[in-house]
């Protein structure tokens, strides 16, 4: 192995395109490599050390399908369970048509929808619903609470019909407190977190975290006053622009109590990609602890989505592939132009965090950048191609 490449690559994204990165590579359950450059914080020139804590937005989706795997393994759950058999409140959904007329969904929304993003929800935090929860919970916004809530909202289309990136998975941490009986954190903590010795993944900031946290930043291209966080992450930009410091907040933690399944966790990346580590073993953590079966691991990346799904399963980095239980899964090398093994599978971040797992020969990758809108279509195809140039 020789890492020179990934090393070449991390310099030249922290000189060129967002203000530092860091990375963790491990090959059968041993750490590889591990490098950061760049700064944390642009005013005041201040290195990275490797220990920051980073937001890691949608890389927090890796967990919850993970913890919802979980359910489904010991008999919990199935995927083709109605999600109101378990939360009622989506017994009855409508459908918005262009014309702004209601009609009544036929199809009820299945936990496989949830893992899946084909529910028919959107990525709106400013609905009737989401007001609704808040007004109920005076502010706090808890995880079950506000599902629920999210049931009043209208979908965007027939649910198992298309794909949308959408709260699918804010809605599944909540069917894990609702199966479990737990807070979604603490089932985390207690099944992912503890078993896999994650000691510094958290779902809320606290003071000390903020203080580890790198200074957040936006990538605003030349001419550009506004980005949407969700859009970020289907669209590369042009290298010109600037960085524009936004705080440390996540707009998706919505409350004190609200417990993000699909944006909520704050973590290192020597922490984070324990949990890379034990997917790429097949589910046995580097703590000799098991968290999945090799057969749910595999079900995690096996494509779920049909061909009219997967037209809209269509930004630039998911080229070649398809979506699993909640990550993409490499599938076809010729239309992806990357070199990772066919079954490679993994999610991205709104800031630049990027989870790589490859079981078929035991490679788990934990990147991270702190960087919203940061340009996925241009760094992670390479990434994935000069992390594997390197084996």
């Amino acid at each position: 192995m020789d890492f020179t490449n990934l090393k070449k690559f991390m310099d030249y994204m922290a000189a060129e395109r967002t203000p530092g990165n860091a990375v963790e590579v491990y090959l059968d359950g041993k750490q590889v490599f591990r490098y950061f450059t760049g700064y944390s914080d642009l005013a005041t020139r201040t290195p990275l050390t490797g220990d920051e804590m980073y937001n890691i937005y949608s890389c927090s989706k890796v967990t919850t399908v993970t913890a919802a795997t979980q359910l489904l393994e010991r008999g919990k759950i199935l995927l083709a369970e109605p999600l109101y058999e378990y939360i009622p409140e989506y017994k009855e959904m409508y459908i918005k048509k262009e014309d702004g007329s209601l009609v009544k969904a036929q199809n009820p929304i299945t936990i496989g929808d949830l893992f899946s993003m084909t529910a028919g929800l959107t990525y709106n935090t400013n609905t009737e619903g989401i007001r609704k929860a808040r007004e109920l919970t005076g502010g706090k916004m808890d995880t079950v609470t506000t599902a629920k809530c999210i049931a009043m909202d209208t979908l965007q289309f027939e649910p198992g019909t298309h794909w949308a990136y959408s709260l699918c998975h804010d809605v599944l941490a909540a069917l894990v407190s609702v199966v479990s009986g737990q807070k979604f954190r603490d089932y985390v903590k207690e099944n992912i977190f503890d078993p896999l010795d994650m000691k510094e993944s958290v779902y809320h900031h606290t003071e000390e975290t903020l203080k580890r946290t790198a200074t957040q930043y936006s990538f605003v291209p030349a001419g550009d006053k506004n980005f949407d966080i969700v859009e970020a992450q289907k669209h590369g930009c042009a290298k010109d622009g600037m960085f524009k410091e936004v705080g440390k907040g996540v707009n998706y933690i919505l409350g004190e109590e609200y417990d993000s399944g699909g944006a909520g966790i704050i973590s290192t990346v020597s922490d984070y990609v324990k949990l890379m580590a034990a997917l790429a073993n097949y589910g046995m953590g580097l703590t000799g602890e098991r968290i999945l079966s090799q057969y749910s691991v595999d079900l995690m990346r096996t494509n779920r989505l049909n061909d009219t799904q997967l037209k809209d399963f269509n930004w630039r980095q998911l080229k070649g592939c398809g979506y699993g239980l909640g990550v993409r899964t490499h599938m076809r090398p010729d239309q992806s132009g990357v070199i990772s093994n066919p079954g490679e599978f993994g999610w991205g971040g709104a800031a630049g965090a990027t989870a790589i797992i490859d079981p078929s020969i035991n490679l788990g990758v934990f990147y991270a950048q702190h960087t919203l809108n940061p340009r996925e279509g241009y760094y992670q195809p390479r990434l994935r191609n000069v992390v594997y140039s390197c084996l």
